[in-house]
C-alpha cells in the first residue's frame, strides 16, 4: 500500500493536469560547458629538419578562446573583507571589472594581428623547439641584439621596442643605431616548449641563446635583459665574451665585493639609503611569490592552469605593485598591453612551467642554490630605474662587471621597455654606438 502522503500528491498532479493552462516550459539551461581545451604553442608535429629555421604564425585555435570565454563567464571569486586595498594583493572590484573587459571586449584577434605584424620562428635546439621574434633591420649591417625577458613578462614586453631599434630612421633616430632584434620566448614561457627534465634554469637558458645566435649567422652581436634575461644575458657574457660586443642591463642587483671587511665603507649614502629601501620593499611583502614558486610550481600551477582569474591577479598584480605607475597599472599600461601579456602564459598553459625556473635557480644542480657566474669582462651599461625592485651600489655593481656606463633613469619600474619604452632604446642605442666601432659607450 502507497502511503497517504504519497497518494494525495498524485491526485493533485491528476486534477493540475486536467484544468486551467498548460504548465510554463522550463527555461533552457545554459548550453553545456566546452570541454577543456588544450594548450597551444603552435604545431607539435616534429619538423622534417630539426635544425631548420621555420616560420611561425601565432593562431590560437577558437575552442581554446571557446573555453577562455565559458571560464570567465563562471568565474567564481573569493570575498573581500571591507577596506581591502592592494596590500592584501589585486583588489576584487578592479579584477571584476578586468574580467568582464577581458570577457566581452578584449579583442585577442587584434592583438594577435599585432604581434604577427613582427618576424615570429622556431627552430629546436637539443629537445626544445625555441620560439622567438627575429626582426632584421633594413639597414643590412645593423648590429644583432638578443634581449630576454623575464618573470611574469614575456615578448609582449617588446612590442613598442622593436621598432625603434630595428628601424630607428623611421622612429626619428640615425641609421648607424640600427639593430637586427632577436627576442626569444624563454623555454618553459610562451610559445617555446616547455622544458621536461630537471635543471633547466638560466646558464642552460644562455647556452641555448648562444646556440640559437650562432644558428642564425650571426658571430658577434650585443645582449639586453631585464629579470631573469639579466641573469641569462650575464651567464650569456660570462661563457661566450667573444661572441658578445657588450651587455645592456636594466636589472642588475649584486652582492657586496668578495673579500671585503667592510662592503659599505666609502659607498655615498644615498646609495646604502636606497640600497636599503629597496631591500625593505621587496624582502618585506614582495618576496613570497618567488618563495611559493621556487618550491612548489607544481601545486601552484594547478590553480593558475585551471582558472584565468587567478592567473591574470597573479600576473598583474606584480604589474601594479613593480612599476612606477602612481598606484594602478592602468596609469602606464593599457589594459589590453596587460591581458595579452597574460594571454601568452594562459593559451600556452606556461604558469607552472614558468615558475620552475624559480624551482631550478635555487636548487640546481646539486641541490644547493645556483651559482653565480664570475667577473663580467665584457663591457656592460646599467639602466637604473628608479622603482626597480633591487638596487646596489656603484662600487658594488663595478666589482662584478666591466662597467662602463651607468643610466640613473628619471622614472620607470621593472618592465622598463614595457613601461619606457622611449627611455629604454636612447639608452640602449648610446651603450652600444662606441661599441660598433670597438670603442666605449
Amino acid at each position: 500500500m502507497r502511503p497517504l502522503g504519497v497518494l494525495l500528491a498524485g491526485l493533485v498532479l491528476i486534477a493540475a493536469a486536467g484544468c486551467g493552462s498548460p504548465p510554463e516550459p522550463a527555461a533552457p539551461s545554459d548550453p553545456a560547458p566546452p570541454g577543456p581545451a588544450a594548450p597551444w604553442r603552435g604545431d607539435d608535429t616534429a619538423p622534417a629538419d630539426p635544425q631548420a629555421v621555420r616560420p611561425f604564425t601565432i593562431d590560437v585555435p577558437e575552442a581554446v578562446l571557446d573555453d577562455l570565454r565559458h571560464r570567465l563567464a563562471r568565474t567564481r571569486l573569493p570575498d573581500e573583507i571591507d577596506g581591502a586595498g592592494w596590500d592584501y594583493g589585486l583588489p576584487r572590484d578592479y579584477l571584476t571589472e578586468l574580467l568582464a573587459y577581458w570577457r566581452d571586449e578584449y579583442d585577442w584577434r587584434a592583438q594577435e594581428a599585432a604581434l604577427n605584424a613582427f618576424d615570429h620562428f622556431k627552430t629546436r635546439i637539443g629537445d626544445i623547439d625555441v620560439h622567438f621574434i627575429h626582426q632584421r633591420s633594413p639597414v643590412e649591417d645593423a648590429l644583432p641584439l638578443i634581449i630576454t625577458h623575464g618573470w611574469p613578462g614575456s615578448v609582449v614586453e617588446f612590442m613598442e621596442v622593436i621598432g625603434p631599434l630595428t628601424d630607428p630612421v623611421a622612429h626619428g633616430g640615425r641609421a648607424e643605431d640600427a639593430f637586427h632584434v632577436v627576442a626569444p620566448s624563454i623555454p618553459g614561457y610562451g610559445f617555446s616548449d616547455h622544458p621536461r627534465k630537471r635543471g633547466f634554469g638560466p646558464e642552460p637558458a644562455a647556452d641555448l641563446n648562444a646556440q640559437l645566435m650562432e644558428r642564425l649567422g650571426y658571430e658577434r652581436y650585443g645582449l639586453q635583459g631585464g629579470d631573469w634575461g639579466s641573469i641569462i644575458s650575464r651567464w650569456h657574457a660570462f661563457k661566450y665574451p667573444g661572441q658578445v660586443i657588450g651587455l645592456h642591463l636594466n636589472v642588475a642587483g649584486s652582492p657586496p665585493p668578495p673579500g671585503v671587511e667592510d662592503p659599505e665603507a666609502g659607498i655615498p649614502e644615498a646609495e646604502l639609503e636606497r640600497m636599503r629601501a629597496r631591500a625593505a620593499f621587496f624582502r618585506g611583502p614582495e618576496d613570497g611569490y618567488s618563495h611559493q614558486q621556487g618550491t612548489k610550481p607544481q601545486t601552484l600551477g594547478y590553480g593558475l592552469t585551471d582558472s584565468p582569474a587567478g592567473q591574470a591577479a597573479w600576473i598583474i598584480e606584480k604589474f601594479r605593485t613593480w612599476c612606477d605607475c602612481d598606484g594602478h597599472p592602468e596609469n602606464i599600461f593599457t589594459r589590453d598591453a596587460l591581458l595579452t601579456n597574460v594571454m601568452l602564459y594562459w593559451v600556452t598553459a606556461s604558469a607552472t612551467s614558468a615558475a620552475r625556473m624559480y624551482y631550478e635557480s635555487g636548487r640546481w644542480r646539486t641541490g644547493g642554490p645556483m651559482p653565480a657566474p664570475g667577473f663580467i669582462e665584457v663591457p656592460t651599461g646599467l639602466a637604473v630605474f628608479p622603482e626597480e625592485l633591487s638596487f646596489s651600489p656603484r662600487a658594488w655593481q663595478e666589482a662584478h662587471y666591466n662597467l662602463v656606463r651607468w643610466t640613473e633613469m628619471p622614472r620607470g619600474g621593472h618592465f622598463a621597455a614595457m613601461e619606457q619604452p622611449e627611455l629604454f632604446v636612447d639608452d640602449v642605442r648610446a651603450f652600444y654606438a662606441g661599441l660598433r666601432q670597438g670603442g666605449q659607450p
